[in-house]
């Protein structure tokens, strides 16, 4: 039945015709952005996938950023720790020397000061972008400790720590969270730094001052203080002062200052090694040792009684890790004995220190390499979830350009089928 009402076969035509413009406007739209899915409402799975992976790559280029700048900083702390060590080699070597009796002590020690003003010189300049990792002026300081104890000033490691940026980790419920790779600081410097003030510390924080019998050995024990209210439980603040005096022969009072972050086995460490140099350097028959518990053993190998006392405080400065390093004085007998018994500890010391950033700066090393690959594995990835396929998208715009064509014919003899209808009535 025929209707000049009702045109069934252009209604049939038309509809093809908008189906071919839509595939075709697809189409086009992929060759010109390159992107088979480009908005959320192609495809939102595939769209929501694609802007999530978009925002973890733009989040590890940050991270490879941080890495870079991460091992140059310590690439910097590296190279001045390895100076440093050659340095306090070309020092011992003097110190050595100086072991002779028939040598100018006094020269050598001008060539020890000019060898130890040159260290300083470097630990001040080991900065990147404002961060030293050998200095304890530096602030942000979380971390300290001191491992070993092979001499003065042995493996003193630092005042502090910093955290470099290197993952982001996503779980599969969505959250996300940072990853980092922690740097000790390892505290080479001469210089006095600033601490923190401290709080009250109570009378009971060091024990154990008293006489020591002639060939006796004693023991003072760094207690540390939680009972002060303000110190909020912690035993060891950054700035208290811990000293012990009255030992005969050495005029001044072993003294340490805490840093942020040392226990009371830090604090005994630091006081034997300064201990034994002063009595080295004093020449006189005292020896200290520590269990690593806070525990401070005083041999008195003279041939009379000596009177320990201990003097608390808080606030103040605290030299640095190699600060026995200004105290070298080989122009005695007894400074040369000393030194030379210090030097091996500090030597050790910047080793550990220039080990440690080396295999530090390994790891970031290592790390930015897997952020980069892993960020090219996430391009390819978002690159195959939404990108269009060229080929196919070129062939099938010509397959699409030939039906348009033949629609707009099919729809145009459907419409001129009412006037046939007419030819009836003629």
């Amino acid at each position: 039945m025929s209707s000049i009402l009702t045109n069934n076969t252009a209604m049939v035509a038309l509809q093809t015709l908008k189906t071919i413009n839509a595939n075709m406007s697809q189409t086009q739209n992929e060759i010109s952005t390159g992107k088979s899915v480009s908005t959320a409402r192609q495809n939102s799975a595939i769209w929501s996938i694609s802007k999530t992976m978009e925002s973890d790559v733009k989040g590890f280029k940050g991270i490879a950023d941080s890495l870079a700048l991460g091992s140059s900083t310590i690439a910097v702390a590296r190279s001045a720790s390895e100076q440093i060590t050659d340095l306090l080699t070309e020092i011992k070597g003097k110190v050595v020397a100086a072991q002779e009796e028939n040598v100018d002590r006094e020269k050598i020690q001008t060539d020890v000061t000019a060898l130890r003003s040159q260290i300083s010189s470097i630990v001040g300049a080991a900065q990147f972008n404002g961060l030293n990792l050998l200095s304890n002026r530096e602030g942000g300081a979380t971390v300290a400790q001191i491992v070993g104890n092979t001499g003065a000033g042995a493996g003193i490691k630092g005042s502090g720590s910093v955290s470099i940026l290197s993952s982001l980790d996503r779980n599969s419920s969505g959250s996300v969270s940072a990853s980092n790779i922690a740097v000790s600081k390892a505290d080479l410097g001469t210089q006095a730094g600033s601490v923190g003030a401290g709080t009250d510390l109570a009378a009971t924080a060091m024990t154990g001052a008293g006489a020591i019998a002639a060939a006796a050995t004693a023991t003072m024990t760094v207690v540390g203080d939680t009972t002060t209210l303000a110190r909020g439980g912690n035993r060891v603040l950054a700035g208290d002062s811990y000293a012990i005096g009255g030992l005969t022969g050495i005029t001044n009072p072993v003294r340490y200052v805490a840093r942020d972050g040392d226990t009371v086995s830090d604090i005994s460490a630091a006081l034997v090694d300064r201990l034994n140099f002063e009595a080295a350097s004093a020449g006189v028959a005292i020896t200290a040792s520590t269990d690593g518990t806070g525990a401070v053993s005083i041999t008195n190998n003279t041939t009379a009684s000596i009177t320990t006392t201990s003097t608390l405080a808080t606030g103040g400065t605290a030299g640095g890790g190699m600060e026995i390093l200004s105290s070298l004085d080989v122009s005695s007998e007894e400074g040369a004995s000393a030194a030379l018994s210090a030097i091996e500890g500090l030597t050790q010391t910047a080793i550990r220190a220039a080990a440690d950033f080396g295999s530090a700066q390994g790891r970031i090393d290592i790390q930015s390499e897997y952020v980069n690959s892993l960020m090219s594995s996430l391009k390819s990835g978002i690159g195959s979830l939404v990108d269009a396929d060229m080929e196919e998208t070129s062939a099938r715009l010509q397959a699409l350009q030939v039906q348009q064509q033949l629609g707009i014919q099919a729809l145009s003899i459907a419409n001129q089928a009412p006037q046939n209808i007419l030819a009836l009535f003629r």
